[in-house]
């Protein structure tokens, strides 16, 4: 197929695969809708079209990054 445009975030086909983003020192972020299935079982769902998901653990509204990350002190690169 020759060069086709990128489907814009959030129209996805369902066979789709999702397009997750990592951030080295950030959040993951995923094209939505997305449900997470955290470690109890339980399982939360988001509509938006992109979602961040915490991954320091500092978040109050964990599995959804708050920016907590950003309040950690860092070492600087070695």
């Amino acid at each position: 197929m020759p060069n086709a445009p990128c489907d814009p975030p959030g129209s996805a086909r369902p066979d789709a695969p999702r397009r997750v983003r990592v951030q080295r020192l950030g959040p993951i972020l995923v094209d939505g809708p997305v449900e997470v299935e955290l470690e109890d079982g339980t399982t939360v769902r988001s509509d938006r079209f992109r979602v961040a998901l915490c991954t320091c653990r500092r978040s109050r509204r964990y599995p959804w990054c708050d920016t907590s990350h950003r309040r950690r002190v860092q070492d600087p690169p070695s």
